[in-house]
C-alpha cells in the first residue's frame, strides 16, 4: 500500500503537469498585459433627439469644453515629455524568474531563492526593528529633557496639571 493518499497523488499529478520545463525568456519573464499595446482612446457620443432634452440645455457642459479639436494648439504648443520611466513589473513570479534566468545549477537556484526569500526579508526586518528601537530610546530621553518648544510646553502642561514628570531614562 502506498504511503500517500489518492487525493495527494492527484494534486501532485496536476501540479507537475503544469510546470513549464522550458520557459521562454521572451514570453515567460514578462508576459504581455493590457497596457503592453497603446491604443488611442476615442469618444463616441450617442445620438439624441433634440426634442427630448430641450429643458436640460442650461445644465449641459458645452461639447467644445469637453473635446479638444484635433490640430488646435494646447498650452505651450509642444507635446508633453514623459517624465517617468515605465512602471516596473513587481510581480513575484516575474521577478523570481528574472533572478534565476542566469542560474546554471540547482545549487545556484537554491542560493538565489534563499537569498531573495529568506535572507533579504530577515535583514530588512532586523534593520527596521533596530531603527524603531533606537528611535524609541532616543525619544524617551528627549521627550522631557529636551530644550525644544515641544518639550518646554510639555513640562509646562505637566506643571499646570500638577502631574509628576516621568522619570528620565538612564543612559549607559
Amino acid at each position: 500500500m502506498s504511503s500517500s493518499s489518492i487525493p495527494t497523488q492527484i494534486a501532485e499529478a496536476i501540479q507537475t503537469a503544469h510546470i513549464n520545463r522550458a520557459p521562454s525568456p521572451r514570453h515567460d519573464l514578462n508576459p504581455s498585459t493590457a497596457t503592453s499595446t497603446r491604443e488611442p482612446a476615442s469618444l463616441s457620443f450617442p445620438r439624441r433627439d433634440r426634442d427630448d432634452d430641450d429643458e436640460d440645455d442650461d445644465e449641459d457642459i458645452p461639447l467644445s469644453v469637453l473635446v479638444h479639436p484635433r490640430g488646435a494648439p494646447r498650452g505651450s504648443g509642444r507635446p508633453r515629455a514623459a517624465s517617468f520611466p515605465p512602471m516596473p513589473d513587481l510581480r513575484f513570479e516575474q521577478s523570481y524568474l528574472h533572478s534565476i534566468a542566469g542560474a546554471e545549477t540547482w545549487g545556484r537556484i537554491a542560493w538565489i531563492t534563499v537569498r531573495d526569500q529568506i535572507m533579504m526579508p530577515l535583514a530588512q526586518g532586523v534593520l527596521y526593528n533596530l531603527a524603531i528601537v533606537g528611535w524609541q530610546h532616543w525619544n524617551r530621553n528627549a521627550q522631557m529633557s529636551g530644550s525644544s518648544v515641544g518639550a518646554r510646553l510639555r513640562r509646562w502642561w505637566y506643571g499646570v496639571n500638577n502631574w509628576p514628570l516621568p522619570p528620565r531614562a538612564k543612559t549607559n
